[in-house]
């Protein structure tokens, strides 16, 4: 069952275009979405910013489900002010992408923000305003658990219990540019340790000298000092020795940003 509120938006706004990056939010929008208007087109920036596990999990349940679906370069690895890794770097990845989607299509254009993204920094929810993207989700008032609990009643499978996990070059701390080389050592890591504990909360932060593990807090605190050495030496092995791991931590959310919070703000 689609969520009420976001039926009757979705019914009301005409056939759309959804900007989908491969997640949980913006892959269950497009399902709801396509139910409700199946000219649905769906669109995805393949890049090395994105996990290729991402961007295969899309072709595989578009195919699935029949989905119109555009991969696109939004060329945000040509942008210089991306590439320098500014603390508002977001900002110019989603004016790549939505200027690039607004290029091939003059639907409306729906991302899959929602509720709780609100009370996060999120410069890529001011592009959004500049190309007059609309978000169907904080328009319906859902967060992210009625997302998943959507997800589940319209049988999406594991697509519901996925954990977030955006770009990969929000692995990269402010100001170090964004290198595809750095990005494609992340995903390995990050795909290699998801191979050892699963579907949870795993990041590579590429830090000043290296890079650092971070693990979901429920996962670390059962490692042992010797367990957690042999994840710091698996992570190496896995991109050849050629990272330098600087240690095993706790998860913590967007630590790769110097900035203070602050809340988003989408008028």
């Amino acid at each position: 069952m689609i969520y009420p509120k976001l039926k009757e938006i979705l019914a009301g706004s005409g056939p759309a275009a959804i900007a989908v990056s491969g997640g949980i939010d913006s892959m269950a929008l497009a399902r709801a979405a396509s139910l409700v208007w199946a000219d649905t087109h769906v669109f995805h920036a393949a890049s090395p910013a994105v996990p290729k596990a991402a961007t295969e999990r899309l072709k595989h349940f578009a195919a699935k489900w029949g989905w119109n679906l555009h991969v696109i370069d939004a060329g945000e690895m040509a942008d210089p002010d991306y590439l320098k890794n500014p603390v508002n770097r977001c900002f110019f990845c989603k004016t790549n992408l939505y200027s690039r989607i607004l290029a091939e299509t003059d639907r409306p254009v729906f991302s899959g923000a929602n509720v709780d993204d609100l009370s996060d920094y999120r410069p890529g929810l001011e592009a959004a305003r500049d190309f007059a993207v609309r978000h169907p989700y904080v328009e319906a008032g859902m967060a992210k658990s009625d997302i998943r609990g959507m997800a589940r009643q319209l049988q999406m499978g594991s697509i519901a219990e996925l954990a977030a996990s955006p770009c990969l070059s929000s692995r990269v701390s402010t100001g170090i540019p964004i290198a595809p080389g750095d990005l494609e050592i992340i995903d390995r890591i990050e795909v290699g340790l998801r191979a050892m504990f699963g579907d949870v909360a795993i990041r590579c932060r590429r830090v000043e000298g290296g890079y650092k593990i971070q693990l979901e807090e429920a996962v670390f605190s059962k490692l042992t000092e010797a367990q957690i050495e042999a994840v710091a030496s698996h992570a190496s092995q896995t991109v050849d020795n050629s990272a330098d791991i600087l240690g095993v931590e706790p998860y913590v959310r967007g630590s790769a940003f110097a900035v203070e919070k602050q809340h988003a703000s989408i008028s």
